[in-house]
Formats: C-alpha cells, structure tokens, sequence
C-alpha cells in the first residue's frame, strides 16, 4: 500500500534533516570529485556535508516540537556551520525556508512547497551575481515543480517526489547552462549536493529510510560530542589529584550479538546503570549499535553492562589523570621558555582599535601576514574553507572595535559576509582571492583611517598584483583545448590554468612568463609544504634568467597543495 503522509509533524521533520545530514557525509567526496579544475582541493562536498552537519545539530538540539521552530534552529546552524559559497547557499535556502514557515506548528505540502520558493528567493538575492547552472538553477526548477504538484495533490510524498526530479532535471542539464561543466564532463557540484539533500528528504518521508531508527552520529560527528563532555568537565584546569572520575571510558556495542546476552536493549535502564558509574556520560543508538562515552573509575563495569546487552566491537580507555600530569609538564616547559607576548586577542596599541583578520594555511604564511600588520589567523584556505562561525568567533574574540577580514579565497567571500552581518562589532571584508592579493592589501592599511575607507583603499590595491599557484593534476581532463594529464603540474594565474607540464620547474617558469609584462619589477615567491629553499632558489635563478632586472624574493609558507605560489607586481 502506497504511504501518504498530508503533514510533516517535528518526528518527520527531525528524521528528514538528519537523513539529509548523513547522505552529504556519505556522498562528500563524491561532490568533490565534480570540481571543476583537478586540482587537489575540490571541497564543496566536504564544506556542504560540515555545513548541513552544523545545521543538524541545532536542529537536534532544539527541544521545540513546533516544525517552525526546527526549521529555525537548522536555518541558524547552517549559517553558523556555512563553509564555502556552496555552504552558504545552502543556509540561505534554509533561512528562506524557515522564515516561511515561522510558526507553523505542522507543514502541509502547500506549506512545503511554498517555504521552498521562499528558500529559492532568498538564495537568489544572497549572491550578487546568480549565475545558472549552479545550485541555485536546481533549487529554482526544484521549488518551482513543488508549486505546480500541490495544485493536484496534498500528498506531501508526491510533492517531494516531483520536487526531486525537477532538481535531478536541472541537476543534468546544469552543463548546458554552464560552458565550463560541458567541457570537463561534470554537472555542477553545488547543485549536486542540494539534490541529495533532497533526496534524502524523500527518501525520509516515504520509508524508503527507515524511519523507525533513531538519529546516530558517526564516528567524526561522535568524536565532537565527546570533545564538548570533555570541555564541560573542564578536566584541563585541574590538578591530576582533584580528577574524580579518571578513566575516560569508550565502547561500542552490536546490540543482540554474543554469548553474554541476558537482557534486550532498554536505552532507559542501560543509560541509569551507567550514569551511576560516573559522569560526562553519552549514550547514542540506533536498532543496531549503541555508543557510550563515560569517565568513571570502573571501565571493566561499564564493558561488563555492554557485554549483557550485545558484542563489544570498539573499546577505549584513557587514563585521564596519567594524561593531565603531561599536560601540566609539558606546560610547565612552555611556560619557563616562552618570552613574554602580548595578550591573545587583543589589537596592538597602534591599531587604532582595528583587528585585521586573515585566513591563512601554513605557519610560515601566518608569520607573512603577522609581519604586514594583520592581528588575528584563522586557519584555512583552499583545502578547508573557514566556516561563518569560525570567523565571527576570531571577530568576536579579538577585543578590537572594529575589524577588517581577508578572505584571500573566493570561496570564502560569502562565508566573509555572513559572518560581518552578525558580529558584534563593525566589520569590512576586503575581497582578496589570494594570498598575493591579501598581502598586498595589506600594504595600503592605514589605522587612522576610518574603516570604509580602509576596505575601499585596500580593495583598490588588488588588480596590481599578478597570483601565480602551482599545484598538480588529479585526474585526466581537458580544458580551454588544454589536455591535462593526472599528476602533471599545473600553472594557474589568477584563477586559470595557463600552463601543463610533468616538469614542476618548468611549469612553474612557464606559467611566470606569462605573468611578466614590460611593468614587472617584483617577483616573490612562497615555497610550500612540498617544496624547499633550494628548489625556490633554483626556481629565482631562472627567473632571473628570463629578465635579469627583476627583485625577487623568496619566503617560507609551509602551505599545503601548492608547492609554489608567486606574484608578480
């Protein structure tokens, strides 16, 4: 007998989100595969997967059962969650979504289908350039598919089942739409990741999933429950001696299994017998597994109480006290060497009250940008965008008055945005798409000025400098007539690949002769993880080479992916 579902109550609304959450992780680097250029830092799947994570999450923990409300709480955790433009647009459709569904106490399928425009609109008007062929083609046909189907039915399966494949529709025609998709054979990634997050949802309602297992988190997801007890307990600020309960106790248990079976799970009367043992106790499950985390002083007790109730298939125990007398030497240590600094996140004296936030990944492009005056590091780049709440975390914390943000990504723009609209104090984002870029930025801050006026003088450096980054092919593809081979290097300036070769040095050369002009006096290099002083230093005498009236200087970055990034100015 065909299911039909006339409202979606919280149960199925919960079900939905956290189905959609667990199909993003499963299909991430599916996603990633889809980038368009095959360098090693396709992220929109890994960035949609954290930020709809971060939505589930406020949406578990909102104890409302009005579906308004959820709807709410997962709009604010995919904001705060939101990495990369892809993240980002998925938390606008949700904001859109859940704005149109204020209040609602149950969501009938005109409702649904209505909250989805909503979601479309409001997608649409969050990115300054919509361009189709993208996310936003697919949830536009989604939604408006969604309209059409409740003019004839009020069967929310039904709906959700046409909403789905006018986003699978759009999905595969996403390459007509966008040149760049039809070159390299791929549909758009975005659009990739909203139709699974759709899929999912009519997969939830329809029993496809099986709707009767409760929500449980995977081991990543579980690993920062487990982090945020350990938080809570403040186990950190205390003396090895003052710790009450001192093995941090883990297991895993196969619910029915094994030979020392004598009671059917109860999560009741297995979570109080627990609960007595110790404390920063979790218990999650499913019909099948059940995981624990707990600190107390009798590990054995706590696998003895798995074991009458399934097979034990993970265990872990930590000797919390052994771990925090180690933690206290090695403090010690760092203490009686450290040189006196300033306080963390506070601007400098002459800084006007300015924070200058950048988002840099390695330590010696850190140090770069410390050294050109910027205040605060957020962690990240190409291969793990910043989310929003990263950024409004580093604002937030950094004691300034106001604040300037680099993104030197454009991946991270609308993250940038997001994150400059619900801070705390005023902030300007300076639209840098590299670290090139951000550096040279950098060079027209002036603290006096007022910040307007900063962001406009430093966006105005941006177009006088020429980025060069150096990375290498992850699959055979062609572009602009351009055979790429897996594993030859590339040379890209500015965003496009102008140069292939299995030679890093001479890819890394060609691609500068075509950053050089008659204008060109500075060239700097930033040699990478995988790179070293000699090869930056073999690769400066051949640049020089080629014009023997050229500055060059050469830096440690220590970033990942690119062996070699250069400007040219």
């Amino acid at each position: 007998m065909k299911l039909k579902i006339t409202k979606i109550t919280n149960l199925e609304f919960g079900k939905m989100v956290q189905a959609a959450s667990q199909k993003l992780n499963q299909r991430a680097e599916f996603i990633n595969s889809l980038n368009v250029f095959p360098v090693p830092d396709g992220d929109t799947g890994t960035n949609m997967s954290l930020s709809m994570a971060s939505g589930a999450k406020y949406e578990r923990d909102e104890t409302s059962t009005q579906v308004g409300d959820l709807a709410s709480a997962l709009a604010k955790g995919l904001l705060m969650g939101a990495r990369g433009n892809s993240g980002v647009i998925l938390s606008q459709i949700f904001r859109g979504f859940s704005k149109n569904v204020a209040g609602k106490d149950v969501l009938t399928a005109d409702d649904l289908a209505q909250a989805f425009a909503a979601g479309a609109q409001t997608a649409y008007k969050a990115v300054m350039k919509p361009t189709e062929g993208t996310i936003l083609t697919v949830i536009r046909k989604a939604a408006g598919a969604g309209k059409e189907a409740v003019k004839t039915t009020d069967d929310i399966c039904e709906v959700m089942v046409a909403i789905v494949d006018a986003a699978e529709a759009a999905l595969k025609s996403t390459p007509d739409l966008l040149p760049v998709l039809k070159q390299v054979g791929v549909v758009d990634s975005g659009g990739q990741g909203l139709t699974f997050v759709l899929e999912a949802f009519s997969d939830s309602l329809s029993g496809k999933i099986d709707e009767s297992q409760d929500y449980i988190p995977d081991d990543a997801e579980m690993d920062s429950m487990i982090d945020a007890a350990h938080h809570q307990s403040v186990q950190g600020q205390l003396d090895p001696n003052d710790i009450k309960y001192g093995y941090c106790t883990e297991i895993m248990v196969r619910i029915g299994d094994g030979k020392l079976v004598d009671h059917d799970f109860d999560y009741d009367t297995f979570y109080d017998y627990l609960a007595k043992l110790g404390d920063s106790l979790l218990v999650i499950n499913d019909d099948e597994i059940v995981k624990v985390h707990v600190h107390t002083e009798h590990p054995g007790d706590v696998m003895t109480w798995g074991q009458r109730f399934g097979a034990l298939i993970k265990v872990k125990v930590d000797n919390m006290r052994l771990q925090q007398e180690t933690i206290m030497e090695h403090d010690h240590e760092a203490e009686a060497a450290a040189p006196v600094a300033e306080p963390v996140g506070q601007p400098k004296p002459d800084m006007h009250g300015y924070a200058i936030i950048s988002v840099a990944s390695g330590d010696g492009i850190g140090k770069l940008f410390k050294g050109l005056g910027v205040t605060d590091i957020i962690a990240g780049g190409q291969t793990m965008n910043p989310s929003t709440a990263d950024i409004v975390k580093a604002v937030n914390a950094s004691g300034a008055d106001k604040a300037l943000v680099l993104p030197n990504n454009k991946n991270i723009f609308l993250a940038a945005e997001q994150a400059a609209d619900v801070a705390d104090i005023p902030v300007e984002i300076v639209h840098s798409k590299t670290v090139s870029q951000g550096m040279t930025a950098m060079l027209a801050f002036n603290p006096e000025a007022e910040l307007a006026d900063n962001q406009a003088e430093m966006e105005d450096t941006l177009d006088t400098v020429v980025s060069g980054q150096v990375t290498h092919a992850v699959r055979d593809t062609t572009i602009n007539g351009m055979a790429i081979r897996k594993d030859d290097y590339m040379g890209l300036v500015d965003g496009d690949i102008v140069v292939t070769d299995p030679s890093r040095e001479t890819a890394t050369i060609d691609m500068v002769k075509h950053m050089l002009d008659e204008d060109s006096e500075l060239v700097t290099i930033i040699y990478g993880a995988d790179a070293t002083k000699a090869d930056a230093d073999k690769l400066s005498t051949a640049i020089q080479e080629l014009d023997d009236e050229l500055e060059i200087e050469i830096h440690e970055g220590d970033q990942p992916v690119y062996p070699f990034l250069v400007s040219v100015e």
